[in-house]
């Protein structure tokens, strides 16, 4: 009897003290809003967040939906988010609107920001037109003067104006409508306009359509990274939180460089499902993965290297920045603030503490 009631007694401390440590310990997590888009980059944090990477940081990640960059933007003067993901192109424009920091690569995007037309477009029917270009279609006459669908002041955006530079023309040279990808892909598919703009996947529901690419990114030689950005004020207020969240995300990086992206396609399929309510197949998955590479801390410290001159982050951001100009789409004022890059900073990644956990 004595030997039950000791038991007893000892079972209802062990409850007692769950109950006081619980909720402590819950406590102690930092709640981080972030924002982000359903593309690739998101995949590496949702992921995270399933396997619970960042509570073992001592993080609770809030991984909330926006269907563009500029969205994104707008959202920052409530408090909405800290950290997200865009690409360079909003980055440029949050800095400056809002003076929001680089911080990271989230991937590069070139080769899945591209320009599309209908199969029997003449603008397909022209190739080379520009001899230094030899795999862009398109040529100024068959251009000049048609309309063109994409979601402005983007990476889609940047996709279009690069094609159109080559080609010897500006963005004034055609008529731009501006809409959300979705919005985009589907006014396209109801013979709206002679051409349209996206970014993967929407560019990839192009291409299912029939759709012809006319030229991306890579194939204009302009690099376009994902980047994840900061609330500057918040990331110089917190640094440790701001390397902790970047670990988070890099554990991800070490993961897709890693293992066999075969392995990990029903995860991406479930998180777009999941997560942005889109069906991918397991054949667009593979190669959403495929042409999404990603970089490690190793990679993302020699990026944002600015020892012995202006960084490889840097100078991407600097190239956006001036080519918008070139076409108007921001000041002459406005460029010499956010010209030369130096928002894109390395600062946090080396906080990190190493080594960043196993991914397994």
């Amino acid at each position: 009897m004595r030997f039950k009631r000791l038991m007893m007694v000892l079972l209802l401390a062990v409850f007692s003290l769950t109950l006081a440590v619980g909720p402590a310990s819950a406590a102690k997590l930092t709640k981080l809003p972030t924002a982000w888009m359903d593309e690739h980059e998101t995949f590496l944090i949702w992921y995270a967040k399933e396997k619970g990477w960042d509570k073992q940081e001592g993080l609770d990640i809030e991984i909330q939906y926006f269907s563009s960059g500029m969205d994104i933007l707008n959202a920052l003067p409530s408090g909405s988010w800290v950290f997200a993901g865009m690409g360079g192109v909003p980055a440029m424009m949050g800095n400056l609107r809002y003076g929001t920091s680089v911080i990271a690569i989230g991937n590069d995007e070139s080769m899945t920001n591209a320009v599309l037309v209908r199969a029997d477009s003449p603008i397909a029917k022209v190739k080379g037109y520009n001899k230094d270009y030899p795999e862009v279609l398109g040529s100024p006459d068959t251009v000049k003067g048609k309309t063109f669908l994409t979601t402005t002041v983007s990476s889609a955006h940047y996709a279009l104006s690069s094609w159109l530079k080559v080609l010897g023309l500006k963005d004034s040279d055609i008529t731009i409508k501006n809409m959300d990808q979705a919005q985009a892909l589907a006014a396209f598919d109801n013979n709206i306009g002679d051409g349209v703009a996206l970014w993967a996947p929407h560019m990839y529901a192009g291409e299912a359509k029939g759709w012809k690419i006319v030229s991306d990114l890579k194939k204009c030689n302009v690099g376009n990274p994902i980047v994840l950005i900061a609330d500057t004020k918040y990331a110089e207020a917190n640094p440790e939180i701001t390397a902790k969240f970047l670990r988070v995300y890099l554990r991800a990086v070490n993961m897709l460089q890693k293992e066999p992206l075969e392995s990990l396609v029903s995860d991406y399929q479930r998180f777009f499902l999941e997560w942005a309510g889109k069906n991918y197949t397991r054949q667009l998955s593979l190669v959403d993965m495929k042409t999404h590479p990603v970089f490690n801390l190793e990679e993302q410290l020699a990026l944002f290297d600015d020892s012995k001159g202006p960084s490889t982050a840097q100078s991407w951001q600097s190239a956006i920045a001036t080519f918008f100009a070139s076409v108007g789409s921001i000041t002459q004022d406005e460029l010499k603030k956010v010209g030369d890059g130096k928002y894109a900073t390395g600062k946090y990644l080396k906080l990190i503490s190493e080594p960043i956990p196993s991914y397994k």
